[in-house]
């Protein structure tokens, strides 16, 4: 990551709660992509897996749930660091190893310190 903005692909089926996050993540010095969906989220992965950060929301409409994301993402990049948020009171057993889970509400300085506490922050 040395020498390049640190990339992060936010997943989150809310409009409005995904182009905030997209506004403060590019605010913080990173390189941003947004899905929409779980499965929006995968076909970015597999198009492209170079990505530092993933941010994912865990309930979302259709199949694919951040659960899932964040397992394949995990398989197609191991070092990825994750972030999942919900608004819902979920079982964290099915995290990531080496993972952050937030509550929604939840403020973006926050999110932030979450990556830069896993390793991925702008220089």
């Amino acid at each position: 990551m040395a020498g390049r903005q640190p990339r992060v692909l936010i997943v989150e089926d809310e409009e409005l709660v995904r182009a905030i996050a997209q506004e403060e993540f590019a605010d913080a010095g990173f390189d941003v992509v947004t899905a929409a969906s779980g499965e929006q989220a995968l076909e970015q992965l597999q198009v492209d897996p170079g990505f530092d950060l993933l941010f994912t929301d865990i309930r979302m409409p259709g199949g694919i749930d951040g659960w899932s994301v964040a397992e394949r993402a995990r398989r197609l990049k191991p070092d990825i660091a994750v972030i999942y948020a919900t608004g819902y009171s979920e079982n964290q057993a099915s995290m990531v190893a080496a993972s952050i889970f937030l509550k929604k509400p939840y403020r973006m300085p926050a999110v932030i310190a979450a990556a830069q506490s896993l390793g991925v922050a702008a220089a």
